[in-house]
């Protein structure tokens, strides 16, 4: 199959804000891949003598089918991201095109993936790096390959954070929209007991089994189907880092997957819907317990109200 590089490079006073929001739109086509190009990266000096040099100018490079719907998508991109450059006044902003084989896209994007410190606990580490871990880390291996989730993505960290804060020994874990399996594996490293995920993309369930089995983990049940739709029994812990939007379908029918006084932790959130989502949890009968904010995005954690035996 060939695939369509689309880059988008530009100059901006925010730029962790502006690459953020531009990868948004990408995700926002339901792509695969998605790569960030940071000029202020340096790799080399931590990870090894082979990590590639930093880009020129800031910029996000998304990767989807060269197939019938391609123009109709490069189009939509073409569209957000002029809005988005209106919104933030970006500069020098571009949009370029590339095809390219399916083998050699798979293998270009681990050049930009190298170990990286999450927590003071939690050390995300590709497969193919070499990491020792030192006293007291606990080392996540992951491949990604074509599902989300590398670690390396503030929506991804905060979810690590909160889910080191709030787990407790033995909690069950469910991950709504598991991408890579790295919330999962995180949880276990942490002392989840039982852990399911559950993703709309086949291919994404696929990796994040390859994912669990690599870390040695052998509890955990593995869904595809439409966010919490197919789940059966309730959870100690419930994350979700998935789009506000997503999010805000999600919460009515937390009641049925989470356990009474248990933690839901969402992430994928822009600052500007932060207000909007956790009055939507506030209105379900959560309770704000945390809110931690990265480059522009945010992550909530919210309680379960306990359940009422009596009548006031």
């Amino acid at each position: 199959m060939k695939w369509i590089a689309a880059t988008v490079t530009f100059d901006s006073p925010d730029r962790a804000l502006a690459t953020d929001l531009i990868a948004d739109i990408f995700y926002s086509l339901n792509l695969k891949g998605v790569v960030i190009d940071d000029p202020d990266m340096d790799p080399a000096a931590d990870w090894g003598e082979n990590a590639l040099l930093p880009p020129e100018k800031p910029g996000v490079t998304g990767y989807f089918p060269d197939t019938d719907g391609s123009m109709e998508k490069c189009r939509f991109l073409e569209s957000a991201v002029a809005d988005l450059s209106d919104a933030l006044s970006l500069d020098s902003i571009e949009i370029s095109y590339a095809r390219i084989d399916e083998a050699d896209w798979a293998e270009a994007w681990k050049a930009y993936f190298w170990p990286e410190q999450i927590t003071d606990r939690i050390v995300v580490k590709p497969t193919w790096r070499d990491y020792e871990a030192r006293p007291g880390e606990m080392v996540i291996e992951i491949d990604p390959g074509m599902a989300f989730g590398t670690g390396g993505h503030a929506t991804t960290a905060l979810c690590i954070h909160l889910i080191q804060a709030h787990l407790l020994p033995g909690n069950t874990f469910l991950d709504v929209g598991t991408g890579s399996g790295i919330l999962m594996i995180a949880a276990e490293k942490l002392g989840a007991g039982n852990l399911f995920g559950v993703d709309n993309d086949p291919v994404a369930i696929g990796v994040a089994e390859k994912n669990m089995k690599v870390n040695g983990i052998d509890r955990f049940q593995l869904f595809t189907g439409n966010l919490v739709d197919i789940i059966a029994e309730p959870m100690d812990m419930v994350a979700a880092n998935i789009l506000a939007e997503v999010i805000l379908t999600l919460i009515p029918s937390l009641d049925r997957v989470l356990k009474k006084g248990g933690i839901f932790i969402c992430s994928g959130i822009i600052q500007e819907k932060q207000e909007m989502v956790c009055e939507a949890l506030t209105a379900a009968g959560f309770s704000i317990v945390k809110i931690l904010e990265q480059d522009g995005w945010v992550a909530v954690s919210a309680k379960q109200a306990e359940k009422s035996d009596g009548f006031l």
